[in-house]
């Protein structure tokens, strides 16, 4: 069967993206009028209050709540310190991140060892065998400290609306990468919000994608540096930051924040303020095709300071391709750089593309033989979005215009009515029941009506099969991530142990 992505923009209150593999839908995202993602939206934003028990600070960027930034998630250029220390921080950010991407290219060798074998751990025997395991993009919603301390001082997130310290001196330092704004001496940085109007009116010319699945590529784990300073020595209270959402707000938790930007396309991903040059996504293992695209990155020409990394999706692309992709991104870069001085905080300056744009960059593949989209405006947006980053597949995008809804036409409505249940029916008559806690999700596999098989074991195995699948495929639809626990049926051989761990990995990797 073939595989479609289907598109309903009929309202513009909402949006709806679906992938189906003949009447099986594999990806579902929708996008709301009232509640747009904020995760990749880039903000002019002035710090409210500087936490020294959290080393952290809160910021308003024009949010539902104040945003919580991490000590390490503040570049160095806007620490209030000597120049030439100042400086000499980045050299050494500079360094560190160069030192990382050679040892990421070196070949991995497999160690050999003689060791004796470690005494086997009691086993404690059980009903049901538990297996856990972390979603694709658990680690990768946010940065690890950022994201640590958010979750562990939700608390204190929320922050006052005004600080609690007494307020220094306001201070817009240099947005790293542009020339210095200078206040009037007589501007208490409580200006109200202009640049609104700037902002949308430029929507258009500056809107790329959002990125969802390539965190990992996009924004690599950085290691706390060295504790040199202490935030409420280098950061006060009302100072400027340029800042870009990692992690989106959550109950009464503000939005993660980080001031290492990064700017994602189809095929590569430019990081203006993060020196990591000629960089290739630890998701392509092919040494030829690392090689070759480690050849292309190093003949493009990326500013002094700023990053280029190519994502998995430029694994099998051309020099010309990659190379179009990365201009687009400069000049996106060059427009929000334009914007943000010409705006007074708290003001967003970017929002990442709709949701039309980012399924079409992030879901789009080969393997999809047609866009089919409902709503003249959702056509043409999507028609023009692949004109410019993939000419040669915008025939695949299709108006559908009939007198039956689109959802209805492939049977998708249905099956969304029932797709938050939290019983899923298995092929061959067990179940799953997926719990969704604050802590972890919860995953158990039971036999259910399974009785054709011959053994106990061989009924197991085929539930556990089945299950593996069909948890991959509803962690992606429901979006679920964190901790994830699956409490499989208990199975005698470890043969079959192995295969049920096969399948569940190779399911994920799709």
């Amino acid at each position: 069967m073939s595989n479609k992505m289907l598109i309903d923009a009929t309202h513009a209150e909402e949006t709806r993206v679906v992938v189906v593999d003949g009447n099986k839908v594999e990806e579902f995202d929708f996008e709301s009028e009232n509640k747009r993602q904020l995760a990749g939206n880039i903000y002019l934003a002035k710090v409210t209050r500087v936490e020294p028990s959290l080393q952290a600070a809160f910021v308003d960027y024009a949010g539902n709540r104040h945003g919580f930034l991490a000590f390490s998630e503040i570049h160095p250029d806007y620490y209030q310190i000597p120049v030439a220390d100042r400086e000499a921080l980045i050299a050494e950010e500079m360094a560190q991140a160069q030192a990382e991407a050679e040892e990421e290219e070196k070949p991995k060798r497999r160690r050999r060892s003689r060791a004796k074998p470690k005494p086997k751990a009691e086993v404690v025997k059980s009903d049901d065998e538990v297996v856990t395991a972390d979603a694709p993009d658990a680690e990768e919603s946010a940065p690890e400290e950022s994201a640590a301390d958010a979750d562990a001082k939700s608390d204190t997130e929320t922050a006052p609306e005004d600080g609690a310290e007494e307020p220094a001196e306001t201070d817009a330092k240099d947005i790293p990468g542009m020339d210095v704004v200078e206040l009037d001496d007589d501007d208490d940085g409580e200006k109200p919000y202009v640049a609104a109007n700037h902002a949308s009116e430029t929507d258009e010319t500056i809107e790329s994608v959002a990125d969802d699945d390539t965190a990992e590529e996009i924004r690599p784990r950085r290691k706390p540096r060295a504790r040199r300073y202490k935030i409420q020595e280098v950061i006060k209270v009302r100072q400027i930051l340029l800042v870009q959402v990692v992690k989106e707000e959550r109950g009464n938790k503000g939005a993660a924040l980080t001031t290492y930007l990064s700017l994602a396309g189809r095929y590569c991903v430019l990081m203006p303020n993060t020196a990591r040059g000629g960089g290739i996504s630890r998701k392509i293992t092919n040494a030829a095709d690392r090689k070759k695209l480690k050849e292309i990155a190093n003949e493009i020409e990326v500013p002094q300071g700023a990053g280029l990394i190519i994502r998995t999706a430029g694994a099998k692309r051309t020099k010309t391709e990659i190379k179009r992709d990365y201009e687009y991104l400069q000049r996106l870069w060059e427009q929000i750089r334009a914007l943000t001085l010409q705006s007074i905080a708290p003001a967003k300056i970017y929002e990442e593309g709709n949701l039309i744009k980012r399924s079409i960059r992030d879901l789009y593949n080969r393997d999809i033989d047609e866009v089919l989209v409902e709503g003249e405006l959702g056509y043409r947006t999507a028609k023009d979005f692949m004109k410019m980053i993939m000419p040669s597949h915008a025939k695949n995008v299709k108006h559908y215009n009939e007198p039956m809804p689109l959802f209805a036409r492939y049977q998708v409505e249905s099956y969304l009515g029932g797709m938050f249940n939290p019983t899923v029916q298995l092929p061959s008559g067990g179940y799953i029941v997926i719990g969704v806690t604050e802590a972890l999700v919860a995953i158990d596999v039971n036999s259910g009506r399974a009785t054709k098989e011959g053994s106990i074991e061989q009924t197991a195995t085929k539930t556990n099969l089945e299950a593996a699948e069909e948890v991959a495929r509803q962690l992606r639809l429901r979006d679920l991530a964190g901790l994830i626990v699956i409490d499989f049926i208990d199975m005698e051989e470890r043969k079959n142990n192995s295969a049920v761990e096969k399948r569940f990995k190779d399911r994920l990797k799709t």
